[in-house]
């Protein structure tokens, strides 16, 4: 049911970006470049990366950790179920 609206916001936007022109596309272009160039964005833009750098390397060191930890308790497991015997 959501791709009905989804579909008329895509359609509505490609008749209204299609009648606004090249020139129209072209202001919107130049001032997102301004916009991105602008030094408080590029600061943002360079704090955010270096969280994210951050962030991913202590999520990494997390996943192996729980990795490992599940790897030995599988292990420990399947060991332990096989030193078991059946007596018939």
């Amino acid at each position: 049911m959501m791709k009905i609206p989804l579909a008329a916001a895509f359609a509505a936007g490609y008749v209204l970006g299609s009648r606004a022109g090249r020139d129209r596309y072209e202001e919107i272009k130049a001032g997102a470049q301004k916009f991105a160039s602008n030094p408080r964005v590029q600061s943002a833009k360079d704090k955010a990366q270096d969280t994210v750098a951050t962030q991913a390397a202590a999520a990494a060191d997390v996943a192996k950790e729980k990795v490992s930890d599940a790897a030995s308790a599988a292990s420990g497991k399947v060991n332990r179920d096989t030193s078991i015997s059946v007596v018939p």
